[in-house]
């Protein structure tokens, strides 16, 4: 969805047409509220903002699982550290 010039908002105009904004957003039309000229806060309806955070989870679990097939080819072609190669590679120094 693009966002129109209607479509911002100053934020010292929210306070009085906020029933008519969220009734407006309800609708499908997401609002740019500004604060001194610069973009400040976006109004979304509810149900869009799930859709977005599902949307978000489940990138996450893709890139986990691309993640996971780059390291199961690494071992099918025997690119690996034993533990104990592991353990000296990330060893911590102590501190003193």
């Amino acid at each position: 969805m693009s966002i129109s010039s209607k479509d911002i908002v100053p934020l010292n105009q929210v306070r009085a047409r906020f029933t008519k904004l969220a009734e407006e957003v309800r609708e499908g039309n997401e609002k740019i509220i500004t604060r001194n000229g610069e973009s400040y806060v976006a109004l979304i309806d509810a149900r869009r903002l799930d859709h977005y955070h599902r949307l978000e989870r489940e990138h996450i679990h893709l890139s986990l699982l691309e993640e996971a097939s780059r390291g199961w080819a690494d071992v099918e072609v025997g690119r690996f550290l034993s533990v104990a190669e592991t353990r000296v590679k990330y060893k911590k120094s102590k501190p003193r």
